[in-house]
Parts: C-alpha cells; structure tokens; sequence
C-alpha cells in the first residue's frame, strides 16, 4: 500500500477538504461530495488503447492524484477504498451487474465495483459509490433495502433481489433500476480481471464509447461522445459539440482533466473522433 500520510495528504489536497479529525458518518458524507466534485469519471484509457489493470493504491494515487485524471469505477472506488482503509472505516469492496440502460434480457457480467464502509464505531455497513458516473450516488447510504434514501441530490433505494440487492434512483419522478449488487466481499485479482476487462474487450462501452461525468453541488455534467447534459433540479440542458476539438476542450475546462498526460494532442484528438458518435 502506498504511504499513508502521502496518500492521505496528497488525496485531501485534491478533494479540496482538510483532514477530519474522526472518522464518523459526517466526515464520510464530506469526503464523497468532495470526491464527487473533484475527480471526474472518464474512460480515455480504454479509448485510447490502454487497458486499466493495476488498482493496487500506488498506481490510483499516481494517475487520479499525482497525473490528475479521473477514471471509472474500479479506479474511483478503488482510490477512496485505500483511502478509507488508512482512515480507519471498515471497507468491503463488492461487484454488481448494471442494468442501467440495459435495453434487453440479456444478463450483464459484474463489472461494476463499489464500497461497503462500516463506521469505526460498528454503525454500518453504508453503501458508497463514486464510481456511476453521471448517475453515481452523491451520498452514502445505508446498506438495507426497503427504505428511500434522500442523497445530496437524488433519493435512492435498495431492493431485495435474488442476487442480494437491486439499486433504484429516482429520476425524472420514475424509480429507475441502476445495478444488481452481491454482497460478497471480492479480493483485489478479481477487481483487476473485471477492469482488465471492461478496459480490453472490444465490445465494451468504455473501449467503443467516450464517456465523462463530474458530480457538483447544483448538477450533473455527463457528457457521451459528442453529447453534452447537464442536470439540474430545474431541468436539463443539452449540447451537441461540433468536433473532437470541442470535445477535448470541455474535458479539460469542464471536467479538469489532464490531457497532456495523454501524450500527442492530435493523435488523441483523432481517437476522440473515431467515437464521437457511438
């Protein structure tokens, strides 16, 4: 594991939040709204031909805190499990299968990766998530079903389901099912098969597709190819940007991602191009 007081200071440095004295249910509620707001979702890797397959806290640390980037679930979730760890809360890490915008019977593999955090205290477990892009939870909540749970923006809920549990975001005023998630704890070669995978296989929606999302206070910014939303509780803007440059400019104005640390600005401007559309 990387070396706690670097981790931790050069992880709050990014967040923009002070330390917290205690480890209580406040100070995690503050971390993942600074999380949110801080270190955007994005897949430039497998777009551009990287696969993603070291999650060990070195290598997150590196690429989300010191290259300034952002990354997908298996790496946000990964960087503030280490975190959280060092913090002294109790961390699982778990897999589901996302059915979000899954428009046929067929069943998705469990490649999404998220945090059941116990408090230091025993309250718990919380089930927290910086990993779901623009729809991702913008609060813990409580690991049961049964019960709505109003977040910093959304209300959620937890069904049963025969897999252990089904995720539900109200949006737009309809409950909408997000993934199916199995409460077994999974050790970290799994997490790294899984993210080799989404990062590799030709078919995958992160290797075909451009995706970004950033979580701030007022709003949720996604942005799909060339396709630019923006959310907020009074409705819904969107904008289709004309070019691979526009889009590289909203990346890095809007969502602060580094793209020099993608090498050649043209070579990747052609990449973006290549799935601008998909």
């Amino acid at each position: 594991m990387a070396d706690m007081p670097t981790l931790l200071d050069a992880y709050f440095t990014r967040i923009g939040l002070t330390m917290p004295v205690e480890s209580t249910l406040d100070a995690l509620r503050d971390i993942v709204a600074g999380h949110n707001r801080s270190i955007p979702f994005e897949n430039l890797d497998p777009v551009t031909g990287i696969p993603v397959v070291d999650l060990s806290a070195e290598a997150l640390a590196d690429k989300l805190l010191g290259r300034r980037r952002g990354g997908y679930c298996y790496e946000q979730n990964g960087l503030l499990g280490y975190v959280l760890d060092d913090l002294g809360f109790g961390v699982q890490r778990l897999v589901g299968r996302v059915i979000w915008m899954h428009d046929d019977d067929t069943l998705p593999a469990q490649t999404h990766q998220v945090l059941s955090v116990t408090l230091p205290d025993g309250d718990g477990p919380y089930l927290v998530d910086v990993g779901f892009g623009g729809q991702t939870l913008s609060s813990p909540i409580r690991l049961a079903p049964g019960q709505v749970q109003q977040t910093r923006h959304e209300p959620y809920r937890l069904l049963d389901h025969p897999e252990g549990f089904e995720l539900q975001a109200r949006v737009g005023g309809v409950w909408e099912s997000l993934y199916l998630l199995d409460p077994i704890p999974r050790p970290r070669i799994d997490l790294e098969v899984g993210s080799w995978y989404v990062s590799t296989y030709p078919e995958s929606v992160f290797v075909r597709g451009l995706t970004a999302a950033l979580v701030t206070d007022d709003a949720r910014w996604n942005l799909r190819g060339r396709r630019l939303a923006v959310h907020r509780a009074g409705g819904s803007e969107k904008t289709r940007l004309g070019s691979a440059a526009d889009v590289l400019e909203v990346l890095e104005g809007r969502f602060g991602i580094n793209l020099a640390d993608l090498g050649d600005r043209a070579e990747l401007e052609a990449r973006v191009g290549r799935v601008l559309d998909s």
